[in-house]
């Protein structure tokens, strides 16, 4: 029978901590319930549950659960509900496993005497250095169900921005997946028909249709090639990619792409306004929430490496309104607004007012590119079936002349 770990309080709120046989966590929490423990938490050793355990805890939490466990915590730490027995409940309700598992080990270390940021950054997987940062400068400015408010309405901000931006290219990918599947078994399969047709009655092509059937044939003899080349390369460019000249030339060639280059920089610009407003609201120094912000751009080598400059002039005693403005990255409207925080000593304002600022400036992207897409869509797709379509049927109409002339005559 396989034995379980567990963590408890009793009526009078002492913690207690052992062991016990049982035929499966339910039947461990039963007996443990059964004396009269409120249960902290019940973890299975190692063997089949441990390894179960080990799955869940390498899992990713979702965005959408960590934002309920943090407004979930925040609304009963202002209830006046213990942290030990919020976490518990939270824990033992959780919809994510990697979650439940998470809060199960995090219960425990925080009911034996361990600060609560500590016990989230044994979990990165789950909370990530932002969370850490948050919820320690909440925890020693003893404003941690604020904070955690704080922390919720980051994260949704977030995911509704990312689900508006996904909304908004969702559907030209489907209709151009969709357009480019058909088209190409239009050119795959129609068109060599067609042209085995035109090469029996020996006809003089129009250059047009020389170029579709062209293209039919490398699809039809060397499409294996193509593909595999295609895969070699974006594996070639992908290590690239990987390396920091790699990274480099990639965000450079995103930012200069006409019309989303400057979308793209949007983002960017807005999640570290946001973030760095967020961080700053809640105690955070400006150094830490720099240093929390080259975490946050992990992926992104060019503000990495404007965020590096901006701590290294602010440890040396620059503003960062000049740290920024010499990165030369940000527009110099975010870095004057900035500079106009520090004199007016209301920066995280200045901060929210320019994170919504952009955030408008993206939505209005969305928005415009949702309505402008469509009719580009139609008549580029359409134009090139339109294209095709001329191509095959250019020769239909010489043969359909021929033969009329030579019934004539």
């Amino acid at each position: 029978m396989p034995r379980f770990n567990y963590t408890v309080q009793d009526n009078k709120g002492e913690t207690t901590s052992g062991d016990l046989e049982a035929g499966d966590e339910n039947e461990a929490i039963a007996a443990l319930q059964g004396k009269g423990y409120f249960i902290l938490s019940v973890t299975a050793e190692r063997g089949a549950h441990a390894a179960a355990g080990k799955a869940s805890a390498g899992s990713k939490v979702g965005a959408r659960d960590l934002i309920f466990f943090g407004e979930q915590l925040a609304t009963l730490l202002n209830g006046g509900v213990p942290l030990v027995r919020a976490l518990s409940l939270l824990g033992e309700h959780a919809q994510s496993k990697a979650l439940h598992f998470a809060l199960a080990q995090v219960t425990k270390d925080v009911a034996g005497g361990m600060a609560l940021y500590k016990a989230l950054e044994r979990h990165p997987k789950s909370f990530d250095h932002l969370w850490v940062s948050l919820v320690q400068a909440g925890e020693m400015g003893g404003q941690l169900p604020k904070v955690l408010k704080q922390i919720s309405a980051y994260a949704g901000a977030q995911e509704e921005l990312k689900g508006k931006i996904i909304t908004a290219m969702a559907y030209p990918a489907v209709l151009c997946g969709i357009s480019a599947c058909v088209l190409a078994f239009f050119v795959i399969k129609i068109v060599p028909v067609f042209a085995d047709i035109f090469t029996q009655f020996g006809l003089k092509l129009p250059a047009l249709t020389v170029a579709i059937i062209m293209v039919s044939n490398l699809l039809v003899h060397h499409l294996a090639t193509m593909i595999v080349a295609s895969v070699v390369l974006w594996f070639m460019w992908s290590a690239y990619a990987s390396t920091e000249p790699g990274q480099v030339a990639k965000w450079n060639m995103i930012f200069s792409v006409p019309f989303f280059g400057d979308f793209a920089k949007n983002i960017m610009v807005e999640r570290l306004l946001t973030t760095l407003s967020t961080l700053i609201e809640s105690g955070v120094s400006i150094l830490n929430a720099i240093s929390v912000l080259e975490g946050v751009f992990g992926s992104n080598v060019i503000f990495q490496r404007l965020l590096r400059s901006v701590k290294n002039d602010v440890a040396s005693g620059k503003s960062i309104s000049a740290a920024f403005r010499r990165t030369g990255v940000l527009p110099p409207l975010v870095t004057e607004m900035m500079f106009m925080g520090e004199e007016s000593g209301k920066l995280p304002d200045m901060l929210v007012t320019l994170s919504a600022f952009y955030r408008e400036q993206i939505d209005q992207f969305t928005r415009r590119f949702t309505a402008i897409i469509d009719p580009i869509l139609v008549v580029g797709i359409g134009g090139v079936v339109g294209i095709i379509v001329l191509a095959v049927f250019l020769p239909i109409f010489k043969l359909s002349t021929m033969g009329g002339g030579a019934g004539g005559k």
